[in-house]
């Protein structure tokens, strides 16, 4: 199986290079399951259900969301019915609305797609490790073809995870930190592993933020409010994965962006 991931969707800009280039990255790779992660699609922060379909009409398996599941409330109004989208599994199960772990088929197979948040520097949710061992524990009896997106602050704990769930799940690829990391690899028992995708969005801000608002915040230490850049460069960061079918191990991890700099080629 041939997976594509695209790294945290950020604003309008991101949303537009969705629709731009998903298309094409589909017509290049030819993955038989796309996923994105769309926590930060809406201005930002959250997402909407407009958004959440056209990810859908682009070309997108499965949403994964992260630590701004939550910031547009709009998503209390259709997390419920939307099946093909994972909020982070660790928060409270018996109040949280929405599903943790979505199964996707194709042909004969079977992929389960995770969601998961770190604790460190981030909300005190369930423990990710103790979730992800029962997690896993029941996927495996479905399909040994497992794809975790730990939406995590640290280096650390996000290595912490690729090394606990090696030779259990098929990959175990971060979000959240907005930079793509240059570390992909295949773990000694077949995991595939990458600290962070990296951002779909502006090009040219501070994590997608408006610079001149996170310079000066660093500058006096003082509250200033973060805007999304809205017009200008823009980049997408992927990662593609091939896995085998039968066993569930990882053969392949290639990771890319597209950029001014770094353009896109068939």
């Amino acid at each position: 199986m041939r997976i594509l991931f695209v790294g945290d969707v950020v604003g309008s800009m991101g949303r537009d290079m969705i629709t731009d280039y998903l298309p094409k990255l589909k017509k290049k790779f030819r993955p038989q399951v796309t996923i994105v992660n769309g926590e930060n699609a809406a201005s930002g922060r959250g997402i909407t259900e407009k958004i959440y379909k056209k990810f859908l009409q682009d070309g997108a398996d499965v949403v994964t969301l992260g630590n701004h599941t939550w910031d547009n409330r709009d998503i209390f109004e259709f997390i419920a019915d939307a099946k093909k989208m994972v909020r982070p599994a660790n928060f409270p199960e018996a109040t949280t609305p929405g599903q943790g772990i979505v199964y996707v088929k194709v042909n004969q197979v079977e992929l389960a797609v995770i969601n998961l948040q770190g604790r460190t520097f981030m909300v005190d949710l369930d423990d990710p490790f103790k979730k992800i061992d029962e997690m896993v524990t029941e996927a495996r009896k479905r399909t040994p073809l497992i794809f975790v997106d730990f939406h995590a602050e640290t280096t650390s704990e996000k290595q912490a995870m690729g090394w606990f769930l090696d030779g259990r799940v098929s990959a175990v690829l971060g979000t959240h930190t907005h930079v793509q990391t240059n570390d992909a690899r295949i773990l000694p028992e077949g995991t595939a592993y990458l600290t962070d995708v990296g951002m779909t969005g502006p090009y040219d801000g501070i994590l997608g933020m408006k610079r001149d608002a996170v310079i000066g915040k660093f500058r006096t230490a003082l509250p200033h409010r973060f805007e999304v850049v809205e017009s200008g460069r823009s980049n997408l960061s992927y990662a593609v994965l091939e896995i085998d079918d039968q066993t569930g191990r990882a053969k392949k991890i290639e990771i890319g962006q597209i950029n001014e700099d770094s353009p896109f080629k068939d």
